[in-house]
């Protein structure tokens, strides 16, 4: 320790700093902290023993047996969800108040009663006790009396006693059935998934195997060729035989006459008969592709051909004449 003669000559102490001041004697003192070793070596050494004795911590709790772990679910699956009536729960709860309090509540003071609720019902849990056999006084969390001190020996009673291995088999054959009525008759329980789903119809084959899906059913329509009488190819507008062109000639299977007269879309114009539309008076008539064709209403010719159409059927005289007969009979204007 240096006495005070060999110390500096005194210096009175400076006056506060302000302003850009203060903020460069700030900075000054914060790189002299950054300069100097040993406070770097300080806050290493500090920083290293907080390590070591977080590694012993983690290494202790390592150490420590880990809890044992929850009881796993019973193997029955999930319990049955049953529908009750929301007026029975209330009927129930307005019979207790009456017991317990004296009340007589009528059904228009409750609350809604409209629907059903969930319940699901689950067994009760049984409590052990066990009484001393010398002061019977019950036994607490402990092994030992309260009142006398008595450690719990085999001659101390267990309320409810133990059950005989008769009734132990008699309950898993009661757990078995139970278990085996909710895997056939599962409960019906509603998804509130707003997503669309695809429901997929199937029932067992006879012949054993892969289950057969319901497909909705399809028309098989058929063209066969009008020159060799063989069938076109599914997809297919040229025949395989003699490759000739599809074209109106050529007979469908089903045919619908009633709604394509002139021919199916895709189809080439044919050779027998052939559909002319008049340009001046717009009537449609049938002649021969060899001949001329010639207008039969106005008798213009040089008409041009029907291209194949869908065509709306009139609607049927008699079922016009039954429909008038019924509006006269109501009486409507």
């Amino acid at each position: 320790m240096s006495s005070p003669a060999q110390e500096g000559p005194w210096a009175p102490a400076e006056k506060e700093k302000k302003g850009l001041g203060k903020v460069l004697l700030r900075m000054k003192t914060v790189l002299k902290k950054a300069a100097d070793p040993s406070r770097r070596l300080s806050t290493f050494s500090s920083k290293s023993g907080s390590t070591v004795a977080t590694a012993k911590t983690e290494e202790a709790a390592v150490s420590k047996p880990a809890p044992p772990a929850a009881a796993e679910l019973s193997a029955d699956g999930p319990a049955e969800a049953t529908k009750v009536p929301r007026s029975q729960l209330f009927a129930e709860r307005a019979k207790k108040l009456g017991e317990l309090y004296g009340l007589e509540l009528k059904p228009s003071e409750w609350h809604s009663t409209e629907g059903d609720v969930l319940r699901v019902e689950k067994p009760i849990r049984m409590r052990v006790h066990r009484k001393c056999h010398l002061c019977s006084t019950s036994f607490g969390a402990g092994r030992e009396c309260p009142t006398c001190q008595h450690p719990r020996c085999k001659q101390c009673p267990r309320l409810p006693p133990k059950r005989t291995e008769a009734e132990r088999e008699a309950s898993r054959i009661k757990r078995a059935a139970i278990a085996k009525e909710r895997t056939e008759n599962a409960p019906i329980i509603p998804d509130w998934d707003p997503a669309p789903k695809k429901v997929v119809l199937t029932r067992p084959a006879k012949t054993g195997g892969q289950d057969l899906v319901y497909r909705k059913p399809r028309q098989r329509v058929r063209r066969t060729c009008c020159q060799c009488h063989i069938l076109f190819p599914s997809g297919q507008k040229t025949c395989g035989g003699c490759n000739h062109g599809r074209c109106t000639d050529c007979p469908r299977d089903p045919a619908k006459k009633d709604k394509y007269p002139y021919g199916y879309p895709g189809d080439g114009p044919g050779m027998k008969t052939g559909h002319y539309e008049c340009l001046e008076c717009k009537h449609i008539f049938s002649s021969s592709p060899q001949a001329e064709p010639v207008c039969p209403k106005c008798a213009h010719p040089k008409c041009g051909r029907v291209k194949p159409r869908k065509v709306e059927p009139e609607p049927d005289p008699e079922v016009m004449k039954s429909l008038q007969v019924k509006l006269e009979s109501l009486k409507l204007k």
